[in-house]
């Protein structure tokens, strides 16, 4: 098995402003309106680094390549907090492939070594869609959640 250095090298990923490494290695020649129809990453999170908290006004469709499972936290628009791991140990509830719809806040994370997996948006990724958020925001809004939110957020 590769070790995540191979693949932050390899691919030439950097440091994502929710945390992990990522690229973006797709963007549609089509749009729909002012969007384009989709924009793909690659994304790698290791035992080290979550992904924060965040909600997106799109779809996105995660896919599992190598590693270890990487487990998405969501808390969905009626504040139930739920998750889903990813991963290829499909008789242990794992999924290779797994759609967060839009506007739920979720974040990621990996139990030890590392997770190599893709990000599909649709419609495509822009950083204005993007909302990352604020320990203090979300543990008053969602008090019941704290200990996810602390883990999944820097302050």
């Amino acid at each position: 098995m590769k070790d995540s250095k191979y693949y932050i090298e390899t691919l030439n990923l950097e440091q994502h402003i929710e945390g992990g490494y990522f690229r973006q290695v797709l963007k549609s020649d089509e749009s729909f309106g002012d969007r384009k129809a989709y924009t793909s990453i690659y994304f790698l999170l290791d035992e080290n680094n979550c992904s924060n908290l965040h909600r997106l006004s799109a779809d996105e469709m995660w896919y599992f390549h190598d590693g270890n499972p990487l487990t998405i936290h969501m808390i969905d628009e009626n504040g139930r907090y739920n998750i889903q791991k990813l991963g290829l140990n499909i008789e242990k509830g794992e999924q290779p492939q797994f759609l967060v719809p839009k506007n739920t806040i979720f974040g990621s994370s990996v139990d030890c070594g590392f997770a190599l997996v893709s990000c599909v948006v649709v419609p495509g990724f822009e950083y204005e869609d993007f909302e990352l958020f604020k320990r203090e925001d979300l543990v008053e809004k969602y008090p019941e959640h704290k200990e996810i939110i602390i883990k999944l957020t820097k302050s």
